[in-house]
């Protein structure tokens, strides 16, 4: 959940070399299981490895290792455990702050389903306070790192979608609509952000404000995709020119994960 280090006594510590990253991540992404060298020798230096790629992956495994011992100390000297044609991080789930991050929402989306707004927000709010920046930092290089680091972006992002929801539920719609701007230029592309900003600014009382923001997605749509906004958007956009009482009660319909 962010630029890739060792988390010990509440103080995280980083991992001193690029391709020692870039190790490290691939073996947390499958931990506790192997990883084959043909996927570290593509993580590590693409399609350019060294004539003796072999030795190189095995010289950095042994930093790798000296690293780890530094920071935790001669017990994490295991840790890193070669296994017939590959490698294996041995390392708790629950060490990994993605798994933390997972179960927090987890538990979020339980407590929504059972209407304990304050507690699920308060559970993402606890998930969305691990991340440190973009998933994996530099260290997102190669196919598997990039492919992963891309699905949790999407997953930290849904996250915040669903913080956003509940605070507009709460009746913060005005706290949240300069967030939800931000992330609507950030993210042109994402319909629920454009729903949440335009249901938050309705809420505020600035109706006007609120079909501005679909008209100006319709129009980029239209204009760069060559596409109407999808049914769910305009039956939103209906229910404003019609000022359905609807729009002030529950915003049900803005949620999509569960």
């Amino acid at each position: 959940m962010g630029t890739l280090a060792v988390g010990i006594g509440g103080a995280f510590h980083a991992v001193p070399g690029l391709r020692q990253r870039r190790l490290l991540a691939s073996l947390l992404i499958q931990a506790p299981a192997v990883v084959h060298v043909s996927t570290l020798y593509s993580e590590l230096w693409g399609e350019d490895p060294p004539a003796t790629v072999e030795n190189a992956l095995q010289a950095h495994v042994s930093r790798l290792r000296r690293t780890l011992v530094q920071l935790a100390g001669e017990p994490a000297a295991d840790v890193l455990r070669a296994r017939g044609s590959g490698y294996s991080l041995d390392v708790a789930p629950e060490d990994i702050d993605l798994n933390q991050f997972r179960g927090y929402i987890r538990q979020s989306h339980q407590a929504m389903e059972a209407e304990e707004l304050p507690a699920a927000l308060e559970l993402l709010g606890r998930a969305l306070g691990l991340r440190r920046g973009a998933p994996l930092g530099d260290a997102a290089a190669g196919p598997l790192c990039q492919s992963a680091a891309t699905e949790w972006e999407e997953e930290y992002l849904s996250a915040r979608e669903d913080a956003f929801w509940l605070r507009i539920r709460a009746g913060e719609p005005m706290r949240v609509v300069g967030e939800l701007k931000r992330m609507n230029i950030a993210h042109p592309w994402r319909e629920r952000i454009t729903e949440l900003l335009m249901v938050a600014l309705y809420r505020s009382g600035r109706q006007a404000e609120a079909i501005g923001v679909y008209n100006a997605a319709r129009l980029r749509l239209v204009d760069e995709l060559g596409m109407e906004p999808s049914p769910k958007l305009r039956q939103l956009f209906q229910q404003m020119l019609n000022q359905d009482p609807g729009l002030h009660g529950s915003t049900a319909l803005l949620r999509q994960s569960a």
